[in-house]
């Protein structure tokens, strides 16, 4: 029976210490598995976003799964590759570009911290569906948009950090996600995401969803470099996770410190890979 050894690192990302920030998991492939293997580590992991990373000349191919589904863009699980990638494949490299279905992301190594260059998402004014209202509860929002995610604007950070989402109805909904946002106490603005069609019922820090916050802040506060924070239950209502972002034309700068968590190895045999 052939055995095929994955080895796999779990990177807390956003952070500079490991418990915090978000978790993903890094996959190195030597080729792609079947669509279906790869959803099922990713459930297996149950991490908010597993990413798998295939060499390509002298870039790599990048993959992220959430454990139901795969997604076109992942902030947090692509720094965590960059940290694998930097740090254990090729230490001497600077900077990796993955290409992914959202094209090419350039992440590079600067001191201890990573900048990952994404791209800038349009945001339109939408009447918000009764779901996302629901879900949300109480609070009025000033503003809605319609991204990737619903970016739904609301006028104080205590707003934000109030929300108890009904996760039922955010379900419901037709896009990725919800981000909430809202100008920052001690932040330029700051910001929460539920996901739960993702099976991620809040995510601790979601560089994707950055790619639309920046460009509506930047816009709003007519500034191109920010700072951010994002609360979840992971951090509790003490602990923020502090992220330094700017708009640059049409991309979206991104910087944060990744920690290594753990190292293993996944074994998969031939009837495992049948199975799926």
């Amino acid at each position: 029976m052939n055995v095929i050894n994955i080895p796999i690192f779990q990177i807390d990302a956003f952070t500079d210490r490991i418990l915090w920030g978000n978790p993903a998991a890094v996959c190195l492939l030597d080729e792609w598995l079947p669509e279906a293997v790869m959803q099922a580590i990713a459930l297996e992991n149950n991490l908010p976003e597993t990413a798998f990373i295939v060499r390509n000349a002298d870039a790599y191919d990048l993959r992220w799964f959430t454990p139901a589904t795969e997604v076109e863009l992942c902030g947090h699980a692509t720094l965590g590759a960059a940290y694998v990638v930097l740090t254990h494949l090729q230490p001497d490299r600077g900077e990796v570009t993955f290409h992914s279905a959202s094209g090419p992301l350039v992440v590079a190594r600067h001191g201890d911290l990573f900048g990952l260059t994404f791209p800038a998402l349009g945001f339109s004014p939408v009447e918000p569906p009764e779901n996302l209202l629901r879900g949300l509860g109480p609070s009025t929002p000033s503003a809605v948009y319609r991204s990737m995610d619903y970016v739904v604007v609301y006028d104080t950070e205590d707003q934000v950090r109030s929300v108890v989402p009904d996760q039922v109805a955010l379900s419901a909904l037709d896009l990725r996600g919800v981000v909430i946002t809202a100008p920052g106490a001690e932040a330029d603005f700051c910001s929460r995401f539920f996901g739960p069609k993702l099976s991620i019922p809040e995510d601790p820090i979601t560089g994707s969803a950055h790619c639309a916050l920046v460009p509506y802040w930047a816009g709003r506060l007519g500034k191109p470099r920010l700072r951010a924070q994002q609360f979840s239950p992971r951090l509790g209502r003490t602990r923020t996770i502090n992220l330094d972002c700017g708009l640059d034309g049409d991309r979206v700068a991104l910087f944060g410190a990744a920690r290594q968590y753990m190292a293993g190895t996944i074994h998969l045999s031939d009837d495992d890979l049948h199975q799926h």
